[in-house]
Formats: C-alpha cells, structure tokens, sequence
C-alpha cells in the first residue's frame, strides 16, 4: 500500500490551502468577494481534503499535481457540480485577469471568449507566440479541473467566401485544440467545431463589429452534460 511521507501529507494538505478556500463552512463567494456559509462549501472542503491526501498518494511521479487533482475531484464529489464549476471560474478568473479574454458563466458551464486579434494573425490560423503564455494558463486550470470537457469553436466575420469563412474557423478551433493537448490536456476531452460566419455577436456593417465576431471560444461542461 502506498504510504505517504509527513512532508508528502503536509504539502498536500498545503495544495488545499492554496487551491481553494473551501476547508471550513466559511468560504469566500467566487462572483461577490464575501464570505459566506455553505453546505456545498463544507462539504467541498472535506473532500477536497480526503481527495488531495488520495491524489498525493496515489501520484507516485508527481504527488503535487496528483493532490491538486485529487482537491478538484473531492470538491466535486462532495459540494457538487455548481460549487466545482465555482472554483474553477474563480481560478481562470484569477490567471486571465488583464489578458483580454472574457470569462463568462452560463448556468454549469464556463465560456472562454478570445478575441482573434489577440490570439492569430489576419488571415492565419497558427496561434500568436505572444498569446501563448495566456493559453498556457487556461490549460494548467483545465488539466487540473479534469471533471470537465472543453469544447473549441471558431467563429470568423463575413468578409471573404462562405467556404474560406468555414475552413478558417475550423482551423483556428483546432489549432487551439491541439496547443491545449500539447499542455497535458487529454484530448478526449477536447472537441473543435467551427462555425465560420454563421453566429455573429455584432453587426458585420463596421469594423468594431466585425473584430468582435472573429474570436474562439473554449466551453467547459460538466463531464454529466455529455
């Protein structure tokens, strides 16, 4: 049986600390800043605790990452879906802070929206080397907060072909799809669609519109919404 050792036990119970701040019925509401007392708090801290000392003990290469993991997985188990959500939210709230990519809540689910001008070049489909390091904080968040599927879709404007329209957006889902794999993200959790002009966000008739409607955006779903 794997054992761990006291300065194993104390770092993970430390990997709770720092990840969330759920380990009394006291907890700190994501969205408004105040405390709060929850149930789904409690019981989110009492998992995150068991599954951290789990996940550090059974992550023999990297007990750090296994008892984060493990955090994540015992919030779920026992706070629930919406709670998981929560922290999650927080934590890409906290990494995108400044970076230009909106994070929006809609009911369970987290929406990513990154607008091209920051992510590729006009025209092109490869990933700015700039916005890589932004990126790279959304696949530490999504890798650790493995209850979830990500979902990639590409939207362009309406200038140019429908046809080119289409293969552009399907190009830039993917592209980011497969940065986010090449992270350590599992990629049967990550599916790329895109949608080419299809579902604009503004009005395509100025350039403020059509800058707002070329984006990509990341979905992530409860694995239960699948």
């Amino acid at each position: 049986m794997k054992t761990l050792n006291k300065k194993s036990l104390v770092s993970a119970f430390a990997v709770v600390g720092l990840t969330t701040t759920i380990v009394a019925c006291t907890t700190v509401n994501p969205y408004t800043g105040e405390q709060q007392t929850s149930k789904a708090a409690s019981g989110a801290g009492i998992g995150a605790i068991a599954g951290a000392v789990v996940g550090a003990i059974a992550d023999d290469g990297d007990r750090k990452k296994g008892a984060l993991r493990g955090a994540a997985a015992g919030a779920l188990l026992g706070g629930g879906i919406g709670y998981y959500m929560d922290v999650q939210e927080k934590h890409l709230r906290d990494r995108l802070a400044g970076t230009g990519v909106q994070v929006q809540r809609e009911g369970d689910n987290i929406r990513l929206v990154m607008p091209s001008n920051i992510t590729f070049g006009v025209d092109r489909h490869d990933v700015r080397s700039e916005f890589y390091p932004t990126l790279e904080s959304v696949s530490l968040v999504i890798d650790e907060f493995d209850q979830t599927n990500v979902r990639v879709y590409g939207h362009t404007d309406s200038t140019g072909s429908d046809a080119h329209n289409q293969t552009l957006s399907e190009q830039r889902a993917s592209s980011v799809g497969q940065f986010l794999q090449a992270q350590g993200v599992t990629g049967s959790r990550i599916s790329t669609f895109g949608y080419g002009e299809k579902y604009p966000v503004a009005s395509n008739s100025s350039a403020e519109g059509r800058q707002l409607n070329r984006r990509v955006e990341l979905e992530l779903q409860p694995l239960d919404q699948q």
